[in-house]
């Protein structure tokens, strides 16, 4: 897995590409942890390069959603591919997190 950051205004953009799983999800948890404890709570993941995730990456997004939200911020994802989204439903986290088309309407979605 490969993490990139890239901050646009007051948004955090993590691009991520590879499997998130039970040997990668701690470096996502930590690479978000890092953008919010350093004031940056307004995420977005770029879930575009993302093939795979398991239960060990939904634990990472909902510990990441959860620290955001007490910080004042949030969680949202974009360019999530149908194979990823398909788990995100099964488990019920597209009730708790917010999904996007795209990076530029998952950050604008901030603004308002």
């Amino acid at each position: 897995m490969e993490i990139t950051v890239d901050r646009r205004d007051s948004v955090t953009i993590v691009f991520v590409s590879g499997s998130v799983d039970g040997l990668t999800s701690a470096d996502l948890s930590a690479a978000f942890r890092k953008e919010v404890q350093s004031g940056q709570a307004h995420l977005v993941g770029d879930f575009a390069g993302v093939d795979y995730t398991s239960s060990a990456g939904l634990r990472a997004l909902l510990e990441t959603v959860k620290e955001a939200r007490r910080q004042g911020g949030d969680l949202r994802l974009a360019s999530v591919r149908p194979e990823v989204l398909r788990v995100l439903e099964l488990s019920g986290f597209t009730g708790i997190l917010k999904i996007f088309p795209d990076v530029s309407s998952a950050a604008a979605s901030f603004a308002g």
